[in-house]
């Protein structure tokens, strides 16, 4: 498999005033473009800093990280990211939280302010695909939880990147709205391919939206086991009430629970 994503012989050790902590020890993974991947394991395997490092804000003690052919040296500007909680900056209507991104990265960096019309009119537009359209205007402040976490993943894509990484993106809302969002993320990968790294600890929402799901051990985290979720698409929601869906929930269940005794 020609990866995307390769992620070779990992190790990550954090330093500090209480000690050393080996977060990541041999982790192998490489991912396809236009893969939707969900990367799942116990707490405090490493999930987290496996996206640090393909995104490229730490190094590797050991390995290395390749991007479409390059070596990640630093920050990744291919890579757009959301995470738990939206962090839309306050004082900033909600367009120009989604437009930051284009303020920061070049090439969009260096034109922004000659084509700041035209900027605005895409980000409205991404806002209407993710059912925001209107609400542009509005502050932070002024929309649910729901609402905030969308604007957010707009934000995530207005530079178009070619991966997006997921950082338990839906976990601090409530089941009914985080579903409506998984649906909003399938239906907006499907529209525009881009590449997907999902951690998360919901296993229904892996098994739900990504083509393959990784398991990793406890720490120090390594990859175990790798599940292909061969579930046809487009899915619907009520595939998760079916008995081969259930079984592939209760897979990755079963093999989380054994890496934690390990």
């Amino acid at each position: 498999m020609t990866a995307f994503v390769d992620i070779g012989d990992v190790t990550l050790t954090y330093r500090g005033a209480s000690g050393k902590v080996l977060a990541l020890q041999g982790t192998t993974l490489k991912i396809k473009r236009g893969e939707f991947a969900a990367v799942v394991g116990p707490s405090g395997c490493g999930k987290s800093s496996l996206m640090r490092l393909v995104t490229g804000l730490v190094p590797p003690d050991s390995g290395e990280i390749v991007i479409f052919g390059d070596k990640v040296k630093g920050p990744v500007k291919i890579a757009g990211m959301a995470f738990q909680n939206a962090n839309l900056l306050p004082w900033r209507k909600v367009i120009d939280n989604v437009l930051l991104p284009l303020e920061i990265v070049e090439p969009h960096r260096g034109r922004f302010r000659q084509h700041k019309q035209e900027y605005r009119e895409q980000a409205r537009a991404l806002l209407a695909t993710v059912g925001l359209d209107g609400f542009g205007d509005r502050y932070p402040w002024e929309l649910s939880g729901g609402m905030q976490q969308r604007a957010s993943l707009c934000r995530a894509l207005i530079h178009q990147p070619a991966l997006l990484m997921l950082d338990e993106p839906f976990a601090s809302l409530d089941a009914f709205t985080r579903e409506e969002l998984w649906c909003v993320l399938r239906d907006l990968w499907q529209k525009i391919g881009f590449t997907v790294i999902l951690v998360t600890h919901d296993l229904h929402e892996a098994a739900f939206l990504a083509d393959r799901v990784h398991v990793m051990s406890a720490r120090p985290g390594r990859i175990v086991m790798t599940k292909e979720i061969d579930l046809p698409r487009p899915r619907n929601l009520d595939i998760c009430f079916e008995p081969r869906f259930t079984d592939i929930v209760h897979e990755l269940r079963e093999k989380i629970a054994g890496v934690r005794k390990q």
